[in-house]
C-alpha cells in the first residue's frame, strides 16, 4: 500500500486514440510522445526541470526504442534524468504508474514523469537468426499480429481466451452485445457538449505532419476509428471462431496513441495541481494470474488484491473502470464481484476506444481519475487484463 503518493489534479493527458492504419500509422511512438508531452507541459506550465527520472511504458519495438526512457527525456529538454522502459504488455500503463509510485513511496525519487506509447500500426517484421534452419533460414515473427495469434505458454490466441472463459461461464454472444452496445452509448457521454469530458485531459487538436515535419497531412481532433454500433447491427454478426461466441463487435480493435501522468509526493502535487484543494492519493497496485488460456478471469483476483491492500471492499468503491478487449470481460467481471453493467465504464472504455497497449490502462486510469472529481470524490478501481493469462488493478482516492 502507499501512504506517500499523488497524482497532481491535470498533472495527466492523453493523445485521442486513432484506430490502427490511421492517422499515427507513421510516427515513431516515442518522438510523438516527447511532442505531446513537451505541449501538455507547456500548457500546464510546468518545467521538465522539475522532474527527478522519467519512466516510460512501451510494448512495441521502433526504431531507436533501445534508448527508451532517456531518449524521451532528452526530446523533451529534461537531459539530466533518467529511468527505466517498461513493458508488461497492456498491464503496462499500471505497472508504470505502480512502479512510479513506488520510488516515490520509497523515497528515491521525488517527482517522476511516466510516459506510455505505443503504435500497432506498421509492427516490426522480425527475423531471428536460425543457423540451424533450412539452408540456415531464420525464424520470422510480426511482433504485433503474432502476439495477438499465439501465447507461447498456453499455446492459444486472445480470441481463444475469451471463448474458453465465455465457454466456462456460459457467457452468450447475446450478453455480450448488449455491453457492447452499452459501452458505445456510454462513450457517447464523453462526447457531449463538444467533447467536454474528453477535453478536461486530452491533448487536442493534434496536427499530424508527414516525414519532412513540414506538410500537415491530418488532424486529429478526438478518438479516430470508432464503428457505430447498434443493437440491430451487433446481432446480425456471427462470431469469428466457429462454434465460438465472441464477434468482431464484442471486442476492441488495435490503435494507436500515448499518455503521460506525474507521479509524486503530496507537496509537490499541491504545487503542480490546477486545484490543489483536489487531492488524488494512489493507494495500491494488485496483480492476478487466470489459469492457462482464461485470460478475462485474472481481472477478478488482481481487483481483489488491490481492494484488500486498500482495506476496502468493492461496494466502497463509486467509481470502476476496465481495459476490456472483450466484452466478455465486464460480463464476467460483473458476476464475480457483484456490481452492474451500467456501474462501469461510464464516459466508455478500450471495448470502444482502442486498444494502444501501453497507454491503454494509462488513459483508463486518467479517465476513472476525472470521473471522480466530478462525482464529487471518493475511491476508484481500474482493472484490465494482459497477455500471459494476468491483469492488473489500481486503487486511488479523489478527495
Amino acid at each position: 500500500m502507499f501512504n506517500k503518493v499523488y497524482i497532481p489534479y491535470g498533472g495527466y493527458w492523453s493523445t485521442p486514440f486513432a484506430r490502427w492504419q490511421g492517422s499515427y500509422a507513421n510516427l515513431n511512438a516515442i518522438p510523438f510522445a516527447a511532442d505531446v508531452t513537451r505541449r501538455a507541459l507547456d500548457e500546464r506550465k510546468i518545467s521538465p526541470a522539475v522532474f527527478d527520472a522519467l519512466f516510460l511504458g512501451t510494448t512495441v519495438p521502433q526504431k531507436h526504442s533501445f534508448y527508451g526512457a532517456p531518449w524521451l527525456a532528452g526530446l523533451i529538454g529534461a537531459v539530466g534524468i533518467t529511468g527505466p522502459t517498461i513493458g508488461q504488455a497492456c498491464a503496462t500503463g499500471a505497472r508504470v504508474v505502480a512502479s512510479a509510485s513506488s520510488e516515490v513511496e520509497a523515497g528515491a525519487d521525488r517527482c517522476i514523469l511516466a510516459i506510455t506509447c505505443d503504435r500497432c500500426s506498421n509492427g516490426p517484421h522480425l527475423l531471428y537468426p536460425n543457423p540451424l534452419g533450412p539452408g540456415g533460414k531464420g525464424d520470422a515473427e510480426d511482433w504485433v499480429w503474432d502476439s495477438f495469434g499465439f501465447d507461447p505458454f498456453a499455446k492459444n490466441s486472445m480470441l481463444q481466451t475469451a471463448e474458453n472463459v465465455a465457454k466456462e461461464a456460459g457467457i452468450t454472444t447475446a450478453e455480450q452485445n448488449e455491453i457492447m452496445l452499452l459501452r458505445y452509448n456510454q462513450y457517447q457521454d464523453a462526447l457531449k457538449d463538444d467533447a467536454a469530458f474528453h477535453k478536461r485531459y486530452m491533448v487536442t487538436p493534434l496536427e499530424v505532419k508527414d516525414a519532412s515535419g513540414r506538410k500537415v497531412v491530418a488532424t486529429v481532433k478526438d478518438d479516430e476509428g470508432i464503428f457505430p454500433t447498434t443493437a440491430e447491427g451487433l446481432a446480425r454478426l456471427k462470431p469469428v471462431m466457429d462454434g465460438g461466441t465472441v464477434t468482431y463487435g464484442g471486442q476492441t480493435f488495435p490503435a494507436d496513441g500515448n499518455s503521460g501522468m506525474i507521479v509524486t509526493t503530496r507537496e509537490k502535487a499541491h504545487e503542480l495541481s490546477r486545484d490543489p484543494h483536489l487531492e488524488i492519493q494512489m493507494l495500491t497496485y494488485g496483480q492476478g494470474r487466470a489459469k492457462k488460456g482464461y485470460m478475462a478471469q485474472a481481472i477478478v483476483p488482481a481487483s481483489r488484491q488491490a481492494l484488500d491492500l486498500a482495506g476496502l471492499s468493492i461496494g466502497d468503491v463509486k467509481v470502476i473502470k476496465t481495459h476490456n478487449p472483450f466484452a466478455v470481460n465486464d460480463v464476467y467481471f460483473g458476476r464475480e464481484m457483484g456490481v452492474s453493467k451500467e456501474a462501469v465504464n461510464n464516459y466508455g472504455s478500450s471495448l470502444i476506444w482502442g486498444h494502444p497497449q501501453g497507454p491503454t490502462g494509462m488513459r483508463l486510469v486518467i479517465e476513472l481519475i476525472e470521473e471522480l472529481v466530478l462525482r464529487g470524490g471518493g475511491y476508484g478501481l481500474f482493472v484490465g487484463c494482459a497477455a500471459g493469462d494476468s491483469a492488473a488493478a489500481v486503487v486511488l482516492k479523489v478527495g
